[in-house]
Formats: C-alpha cells, sequence, structure tokens
C-alpha cells in the first residue's frame, strides 16, 4: 500500500461533503494522499481535507467543474504536480435534482444539466485517467441502484447512470495491457444532507425499511464498497457494477 514518502494519489470527484466527503477520509486512512475535487463548496472541501490532515493524513482541495474538460485537465495537473502521480480516480461528482418529473414534465435545462455533469463529467474525468493514471491504478465509477427499481420520475437520472455502466463496462476493455481495473458502484437510498432534504418522516421511514436490512445506507457504507475496489484486493474484479444498496434490488 502507500508509504507517507511516496503515497499513491486518490482524486475523488464532489467530496466536499456526503459520499465524496467519506470516500476521501476512507481512503486517507487507507494510505492514500487524497484530491478532494469541488466544484463550488470550498469551505467544506477545505474542511474534508482539515479533518484528513488531523488524522495525519495527506490531502488537497482542487476547486474544478467535472463537466469543463479544460477544468478536469487542471485537477489532474494539480494531482501530479503535488506528488507526480495519479493511482486512484473515483468519479463521485453528480447531481439529482430535488423534483424529478415524469419524463414528459422534465424540461431542456434539467436534461442538459443532468447529461452534461452525469455523463460528460464522467466522461471528461475518465478521458484524462485513461493516460494519465498509474499501471495497475483503479477507476470507480458511480451508478445507482435507480437503474435496477426503475421508479417513475427518474427516467432521465437513470439514463445518466445507464451511460456511467456503460463507460465502466468498455473503457475496462479499452484499458487492456495497463492493468488498470474500471468498476462502478451503485448505491441505493443513502442518508447524506442532499437525499434526506426535502423527504418527509414518513417517506424516509418508507425508503429505509424498503430493503431487507432495513436501514438506509450510510456514507461510509459506501466508502468501504469504493475502498474495496480501488484495494490491491479487487484486483480482478473489473468492468463491474456493484450494487451497494442492503439488498433493495
Amino acid at each position: 500500500m502507500s508509504n507517507p514518502t511516496h503515497p499513491r494519489v486518490a482524486i475523488v470527484t464532489g467530496a466536499s461533503r456526503g459520499i465524496g466527503a467519506a470516500v476521501a477520509l476512507r481512503l486517507a486512512r487507507d494510505g492514500y494522499a487524497v484530491v478532494v475535487n469541488y466544484a463550488g463548496k470550498a469551505e467544506e472541501a477545505h474542511g474534508v481535507v482539515q479533518a484528513i490532515e488531523s488524522e495525519g493524513g495527506q490531502a488537497i482541495a482542487v476547486q474544478a467543474d467535472v463537466s469543463d474538460s479544460a477544468a478536469v485537465r487542471r485537477l489532474f495537473d494539480e494531482a501530479i504536480s503535488t506528488w507526480g502521480r495519479v493511482d486512484v480516480l473515483v468519479n463521485n461528482a453528480g447531481i439529482m435534482p430535488p423534483a424529478l418529473p415524469p419524463l414528459a414534465q422534465t424540461d431542456d435545462a434539467t436534461f442538459d444539466r443532468l447529461f452534461s455533469v452525469n455523463v460528460k463529467g464522467t466522461f471528461n474525468t475518465l478521458r484524462e485517467a485513461a493516460t494519465r493514471l498509474q499501471a495497475g491504478g483503479r477507476i470507480v465509477n458511480f451508478s445507482t441502484s435507480v437503474i435496477g427499481l426503475a421508479l417513475p420520475g427518474y427516467a432521465v437520472y437513470a439514463a445518466t447512470k445507464s451511460a456511467v455502466e456503460t463507460f465502466t463496462n468498455i473503457v475496462a476493455k479499452e484499458l487492456r495491457g495497463k492493468g488498470i481495473t474500471v468498476n462502478a458502484v451503485a448505491p441505493g437510498p443513502t442518508a447524506t444532507a442532499l437525499f434526506l432534504d426535502g423527504k418527509s418522516p414518513d417517506a424516509i421511514e418508507r425508503l429505509a425499511k424498503a430493503a431487507p436490512l432495513e436501514r438506509l445506507g450510510t456514507p461510509e457504507d459506501i466508502a468501504s464498497a469504493v475502498a474495496f475496489l480501488a484495494s490491491d484486493d479487487a484486483g480482478w474484479i473489473n468492468g463491474q457494477t456493484l450494487r451497494a444498496n442492503g439488498g433493495l434490488v
């Protein structure tokens, strides 16, 4: 694994809070130097860096909107200029609007924004990682268990994540010869501020009871799945999507 002098380096996109912050903290505990990427929440991102450093880890916060290809190039540049390498890319950045109408009532702006961040953002980071990740590296993308649930109102959001799963499978094959694995994690309902905001206690309780384990996931649950796929132990897992949802689907 990593050593303090020449650590392995992980970029975690959208890592200022929620699942991304939990992933950044977990990878830092596993010995990685972590690039905490954020789009707009600088204070929260620097708080994650401080939390990592307070535990003896190494981290920097780097602003970049993943939907901007030039910004993504700068994100990788910053990681390499700081630590000389990138070993792991975690594509956590993504958006899901609080209101999800049926497809027929979804406006152009919502469609375009979802595809810009969730699909183009993942495309941008994968394209950089394909040529700049160290041999033997790891890429972990983020999908959603909504693809399996096929819930009304989630058509466009789930379509963006279906694209991510397709990227995952094909890019794993395109990186033949580099020893780089490409996998995805597909969380179910997870207790983050973003998820809980605007939901009634009854709705939260219903979602919590839906899985046979009868609780919501935690950011740490998802971070554990990411950490496994980023580890040496997952070296024979490639091109797969792991549904981390307590058995919901």
